[in-house]
């Protein structure tokens, strides 16, 4: 038997459920507005239309941010299922379209846009000039599925079964600093003198501090007199000669301003994946991107001086 739906019971529209959802999930009208690109008092309007369309107060203002009701609540997990509703239609028919125009999202590190992206984008819309390209830098994770980027260019494999992701290479980042910082504090030739180096840290700097730890340093949090969660404005800090950063070799080493700062410490490795949701690699657009970036990347990986033989997969 047919399920025949009433569609004059549907009282509310996806527009103003989305505004309500990525309010609650970023917790302000502010930050959601910011999300969705909208004047915050738009997005406020959407939210209360809903409100009153449904008949329910959906947040209560707790200081400067807002908390869900009971009500909402209740209505968010639903809220949530559209939104991945929505974004499913929209991975097919994206998935489904074989033009080569139009834009692709793709999101990177800060240092991957800022150091490796421009000159591949580039090329690529010099051979492709239909397509446009949108780069999220961000150390984030953004989430593919939701279509946040059609591509991203991650340190780590995904474990989502719905994305395909291919091995581009393996990198290296090594620790630099200034000349002026090394002139002021001495060679750092040895595990002793570098245990006694001020670095430039991260806001969240524990896995980075353990990290150094594990490769036979003493540091402790008074080493980090310094913290910045964007890594771009870290690695202008260590060229302005703040301190002791880690960095990409390749960007690195060819930073005039700044040399290694222990050649005798070992690099660190980590592995740089393509990833692309599933239904999205039917896309003739998406493809040619994708294609292209494993190309450019591979490019890298020959000549780079700590080049690495590894195996593509898919």
């Amino acid at each position: 038997m047919r399920f025949c739906m009433d569609w004059r019971s549907v009282k509310f529209d996806w527009n103003r459920v989305r505004a309500f959802l990525v309010t609650a999930e970023e917790g302000s009208f502010s930050a959601a507005a910011r999300a969705l690109g909208m004047a915050q008092p738009t997005l406020g309007r959407q939210v209360g239309a809903l409100e009153e369309e449904l008949g329910v107060v959906l947040f209560e203002r707790v200081g400067r941010g807002l908390t869900l009701t009971q009500s909402g609540l209740e209505l968010v997990e639903h809220a949530r299922a559209m939104a991945d509703a929505a974004a499913s239609v929209s991975l097919t028919a994206s998935g489904q379209s074989q033009a080569i125009e139009g834009t692709v999202r793709i999101t990177a590190t800060e240092v991957t846009s800022a150091f490796i992206l421009p000159a591949i984008v580039t090329k690529l819309r010099s051979a492709q000039p239909a397509i446009e390209v949108e780069i999220l830098a961000t150390n984030a994770v953004r989430d593919l599925r939701r279509r946040e980027a059609d591509i991203a260019i991650r340190a780590v494999r995904p474990t989502d079964p719905d994305l395909i992701a291919r091995k581009l290479m393996i990198d290296t980042a090594e620790l630099y600093a200034s000349e002026a910082y090394l002139r002021r504090v001495g060679e750092l030739s040895s595990p002793e003198k570098l245990s006694c180096a001020e670095f430039v840290g991260f806001n969240e700097n524990e896995p980075f501090l353990d990290g150094l730890n594990a490769r036979g340093l003493t540091l402790s949090a008074r080493n980090f007199p310094v913290l910045c969660g964007q890594h771009l404005v870290q690695w202008e800090l260590v060229k302005q000669g703040a301190g002791v950063g880690v960095m990409i070799s390749r960007v690195g080493d060819a930073e005039p301003l700044v040399r290694r700062a222990a050649p005798w410490f070992p690099p660190f490795e980590f592995e740089v994946w393509l990833v692309a949701h599933r239904e999205l690699n039917t896309s003739r657009r998406l493809r040619i991107v994708f294609d292209w970036l494993t190309e450019e990347f591979r490019h890298l990986q020959r000549y780079s001086p700590s080049s690495t033989s590894i195996r593509q997969s898919e």
